[in-house]
């Protein structure tokens, strides 16, 4: 059964996504609007439009596990935040417990542990995944929570880390590592109600996220 991707369209759904179709991974990217099917449909991957301010409930229909990667980006205020990043998460995690889904799967951020030691203008964001992280724990769905650190456009080296000590004291993650930190997760079912941070570093993904 196909795997939902929530945030398809982002920088980090995009690889994924992408990713996912080269390996024959069945997915179904969940898009907002019908001028983004363009280029899914160019790489052969299946939509389903829906918004997260709305109704998404049919974006489930076949899947038997999601990936939520969507955020409400650098340019929008606390609002969205609010609506996308907490409460879209929030409703997503509510469908898949209702639904009795294998897995959910969340792209979180190392710094969500600590709000408040974040940068002042990232706090909101880093709020809301705080409390989204502790919605998805308290849920009782099957889960892994993927905290990236600062996340960059470098390019792939499928080498990471799990902590700041074994990068010493480097916190950037590659988008292109965090997607294919996804599709190794996504793949490895029997990973389940577990917390993984994710750094650019030396170790093979499979070895860091076991």
């Amino acid at each position: 059964m196909p795997t939902l991707v929530i945030g398809a369209n982002g920088q980090i759904g995009r690889q994924f996504c992408e990713l996912a179709r080269e390996a024959g991974e069945p997915i179904k990217a969940m898009i907002r609007h019908e001028d983004q099917q363009p280029w899914f449909e160019e790489h052969g991957i299946v939509t389903v439009i829906a918004d997260l301010e709305g109704d998404f409930r049919h974006a489930y229909e076949g899947c038997d596990q999601v990936v939520f990667t969507a955020g409400s980006g650098p340019h929008t205020g606390p609002d969205k935040t609010l609506l996308i990043d907490l409460y879209g998460a929030m409703r997503a995690v509510d469908i898949a417990s209702e639904l009795g889904l294998e897995r959910f799967l969340l792209v979180s951020a190392m710094r969500a542990e600590n709000p408040m030691e974040a940068p002042e203008k990232l706090r909101p964001y880093m709020v809301a995944k705080h409390a989204a992280d502790a919605y998805l724990r308290t849920a009782g769905v099957p889960h892994v929570i993927l905290k990236p650190g600062r996340l960059t456009d470098e390019p792939a080296t499928q080498r990471v880390a799990t902590s700041l000590e074994e990068t010493g004291g480097e916190n950037t993650a590659s988008r292109a590592n965090v997607a294919h930190a996804l599709l190794h997760l996504v793949k490895a079912t029997q990973v389940v109600d577990r917390e993984f941070v994710l750094l650019d570093g030396e170790r093979p993904i499979a070895e860091a996220l076991r």
